[in-house]
């Protein structure tokens, strides 16, 4: 791969994610990562791709870590690399945690109300039941895409 090219895509990717309210270099790193060869990269080799502070890439692969798609693996001498996990996305977008704090959320407002007969009940109701039934199936569908997917490799 032409490393330029490969920078212009990882920038490409940092342009779309930062539309979608993440850090330009979170995007880049992302991006960069899905595509760079060897696929452990260290912070330096993160920084010299990306044309990135070492602050940044710090922050950046902080923000990956958390998200459940990159992980911290060992590297040759003191340091560390940084590596994607294989099914990066399919970890980062189960909402199933997030959609029980909704549920929660929604149940307490159902308890304020009080009045099951009031609009707003109805309104948090509504929005609870659709919390819960996604919830419910989630999981089967992100089971169903990991079965695919081992089929395909």
């Amino acid at each position: 791969m032409d490393p330029e090219a490969g920078r212009r895509y990882a920038e490409e990717v940092g342009v779309v994610l930062a539309r979608m309210g993440t850090t330009p270099a979170f995007g880049k790193l992302l991006g960069w990562l899905l595509i760079c060869d060897p696929p452990r990269q260290t912070t330096a080799q993160l920084c010299e791709a990306m044309g990135l502070s070492k602050a940044s890439v710090s922050t950046g692969m902080r923000v990956l870590e958390q998200s459940g798609m990159v992980r911290r693996v060992p590297s040759q001498g003191r340091g560390h690399a940084y590596e994607m996990h294989p099914d990066a996305f399919a970890r980062a977008i189960d909402p199933t945690d997030r959609m029980r704090v909704f549920i929660d959320l929604m149940q307490r407002g159902i308890d304020l109300v009080g009045d099951a007969a009031a609009p707003e009940a109805s309104r948090l109701r509504h929005t609870r039941d659709f919390y819960t039934f996604m919830v419910e199936r989630t999981p089967a569908l992100m089971e169903e895409f990991r079965r695919q997917a081992r089929k395909g490799s």
